[in-house]
């Protein structure tokens, strides 16, 4: 896979699926890489905010001295968690739980990069691909994500996906560190964090998997494509069920 297969099968799987912005590609910058120079360099934005803007065609790069959230700096490996959160009381403060133990544990159990393994993160519109992505961000309709994550399971030879969440940091750590560290694709409802930060929609989930994936993902999205996606959305056999009724309700008189 190159480039230039990415631009195309980014393209393709945003047409496919009739998706409302474009896949993400996530590239982790190590301590030796150069920046994109085309890339706009962010200041003071949260990851979900810098994925927002790339989902909306901007070329972006996110450093460690310029991610503003704290629970994603450390999530990354840019710095330590802060007291408040790590104690669970942060979380009591923002309403989100009312046990600091319970927010204490959502902490610790999240899976993160080790601290200063990598100096930034390149997030760009997997159409306009410059390098190879670490992971593929879509946010989208979840009957959308579903038939990408269809394509995913037939790409692993059909075992079922389990996907983890704590409804905490849905963009950094569930979208993007799972699928990177785990080697697989990982589903999310969103978080508090990036509903309130972001233009995700009520309506919209996310899902992230590994870049690696993506060429047996668009092998069989294509094939999808054929017969299940529209007969699908064509809803033939609610059509039918609707008019089974039309035509009970008409012969018991009805109008």
């Amino acid at each position: 896979m190159d480039v230039k297969e990415v631009k195309r099968m980014g393209k393709t799987m945003k047409s496919i699926l009739s998706l409302d912005s474009y896949p993400v590609g996530i590239r982790f910058m190590e301590v030796n890489d150069n920046f994109p120079k085309d890339a706009e360099i962010l200041k003071k934005h949260r990851y979900c905010q810098a994925l927002m803007k790339a989902r909306n065609g901007y070329d972006v790069i996110l450093t460690g001295e310029e991610i503003s959230c704290p629970a994603a700096a450390r999530a990354f490996g840019f710095r330590p968690l802060p007291e408040g959160l790590k104690s669970g009381n942060g979380l009591v403060g923002f309403g989100i739980v009312s046990d600091p133990e319970v927010g204490k544990k959502m902490f610790e159990g999240m899976v993160r990069l080790d601290e200063n393994k990598i100096k930034g993160i390149h997030l760009f519109p997997l159409e306009n691909a410059t390098e190879i992505p670490d992971v593929i961000i879509i946010e989208d309709d979840p009957e959308k994500l579903m038939w990408i994550a269809l394509a995913y399971l037939h790409a692993t030879g059909g075992e079922r996906i389990e996907s983890s969440t704590a409804i905490l940091q849905a963009t950094c750590v569930d979208s993007t560190i799972i699928p990177f560290l785990k080697n697989r694709v990982n589903l999310t409802y969103g978080c508090y964090g990036c509903r309130d930060a972001t233009d995700l929609s009520e309506k919209e989930a996310i899902m992230g998997f590994p870049g690696s994936y993506l060429p047996l993902i668009m092998e069989h999205l294509k094939y999808l494509e054929e017969k299940a996606i529209p007969r699908s959305r064509d809803k033939g056999a609610l059509s039918v069920l609707k008019g089974k009724s039309q035509i009970k309700t008409c012969e018991n008189g009805g109008n």
